[in-house]
């Protein structure tokens, strides 16, 4: 059967960073942990540590190898949630840990990262077919940083 996963490249402290998001996250759990036994461009034997983890149902590949391309904006994880209270919960979780709040929803954690943090019905009224509806939703969520639902559901009706 064919599967999918996304890869993160993380220069260092790989554990600590899937250990908190399977923590942080919902549906979370943390797979194979394998160190590669050979000496690798990234550095001698046992440099390299791969973690297989998932995040609802997202399949992830975590590998500590040094140096590389630092994460940016064009890769990010969406996270969304049911609830305020969980908006809240992960958003505060995340900040405490290193991380930095950014636009709309979005924050970087202190590995770099950058994730969404956003309520599941934001998708659906930014798509709905009254277009001056979409607008007025995408005009508020444009002027905030963490995503407030009551205040998107205001916009909407």
């Amino acid at each position: 059967m064919l599967k999918v996963s996304s890869n993160l490249w993380f220069e260092k402290d790989v554990q600590q960073a899937v250990e908190f998001y399977v923590a942080t996250i919902p549906n979370a759990s943390m797979g194979r942990t394998t160190v590669l036994p050979a000496e690798t461009p990234s550095g001698p034997p046992g440099s390299v540590v791969i973690i297989e983890f998932k995040l609802g149902h997202q399949d992830f590949v975590a590998m500590q190898a040094g140096p590389l391309d630092a994460f940016n904006h064009p890769f990010s994880i969406s996270v969304q949630c049911e609830t305020q209270q969980e908006i809240d919960r992960i958003w505060s979780t995340f900040l405490e840990n290193g991380g930095v709040e950014e636009q709309c929803g979005w924050l970087r954690d202190r590995w770099g990262l950058c994730w969404q943090i956003v309520p599941r019905v934001l998708s659906e009224m930014i798509a709905d077919p009254d277009r001056e509806r979409a607008k007025r939703v995408t005009e508020v969520l444009l002027g905030m940083v963490k995503l407030d639902i009551a205040k998107l559901e205001a916009a909407y009706r």
